[in-house]
């Protein structure tokens, strides 16, 4: 029984770090660059769908579309502002960029929202009682069933997205070779800006779920969340939507397990001790492609 919780557990937890990672591995996939300010877009979703429910009292799914409206605005910007024009620049000043552009978004929370913890108000309350017989009882909160299938939905929805659609095709064509993507007529900067969009959306969609099922919220609320989640695409593989997706999964997993049946202290330890483990065995990641580079 109690084994069940864990998973259950597991999944919920491990679908909002793929929600994340979907974002990461879509940036990374096309714009080929790490966008380590993705974990605080998702602590702007929260706030943003915080004040909205507990403030202004509109309802759960109004807060999801305004908090995800936001924080496609917030990654049109940050791409426009901050990263295209560091298009030709080297992934060092790309990285230090976009750390500077996570403590920039935590610190400018810290002065609109302050330190203080805010108690999140849940997207979806209850639990679902189901009966195994001889008096067990298994609950599964509605919110942990919500996120898993909002989590299948998004992972389902993007590879269409990415397969059947003009501009899904364009941001395929920009990862395989923007020069030649750009003189057979794409528009890269606008596709990459697109791609920035989606990602961001998918952090406030994540922000909500994850402050729905750890309601306590801060400026720094998406840090740790997003590092583990970077670590589930390069776990997945990263580039690869599926990748993200059961890197996320897994990861989830393997981290509720860790804090139930060896130490919530070493839970972090063992999940990145997994990682590099994998990547010694499967350097591209479970799903990814090796891909040589040529000279």
């Amino acid at each position: 029984m109690e084994f069940l919780s864990y998973l259950i557990s597991g999944l919920s937890l491990g679908s909002v770090y793929a929600i994340i990672a979907l974002g990461y591995t879509m940036v990374y996939g096309i714009a080929k660059m790490l966008n380590f300010a993705h974990g605080d877009v998702i602590m702007v979703g929260g706030y943003v769908s915080y004040i909205a429910m507990a403030r202004a009292g509109l309802p759960g799914w109004l807060s999801v579309i305004i908090a995800m409206a936001v924080c496609t605005l917030l990654g049109v910007v940050i791409e426009g502002l901050a990263y295209r024009p560091l298009r030709s620049a080297t992934s060092l000043a790309v990285l230090i960029t976009a750390i500077g552009v996570s403590y920039f978004l935590q610190n400018a929370a810290l002065l609109i929202w302050g330190a203080n913890f805010k108690t999140y108000p849940s997207l979806i309350s209850g639990t679902l009682k189901l009966s195994l017989g001889e008096d067990r009882q298994l609950s599964i909160p509605y919110v942990a069933m919500l996120t898993v299938v909002v989590c299948i939905l998004i992972m389902v929805g993007l590879t269409l997205f990415t397969s059947k659609t003009k501009m899904g095709k364009a941001m395929r064509a920009c990862s395989e070779d923007k020069g030649a993507a750009q003189l057979m007529g794409i528009n890269v900067n606008k596709t990459i800006s697109v791609t920035f969009a989606i990602g961001s959306a998918l952090a406030a969609v994540a922000g909500v779920l994850l402050c729905s099922s750890f309601p306590t919220l801060k400026p720094t609320t998406g840090s740790m969340p997003g590092i583990k989640a970077f670590t589930a695409a390069v776990f997945g593989g990263i580039g690869s939507i599926p990748g993200a997706f059961l890197g996320g999964l897994l990861l989830g997993i393997i981290e509720s397990f860790a804090k139930a049946y060896i130490s919530t202290q070493l839970a972090n330890t063992i999940v990145f001790a997994v990682l590099i483990v994998v990547l010694l065995v499967r350097p591209a990641g479970l799903l990814g492609k090796y891909v040589p580079e040529k000279v």
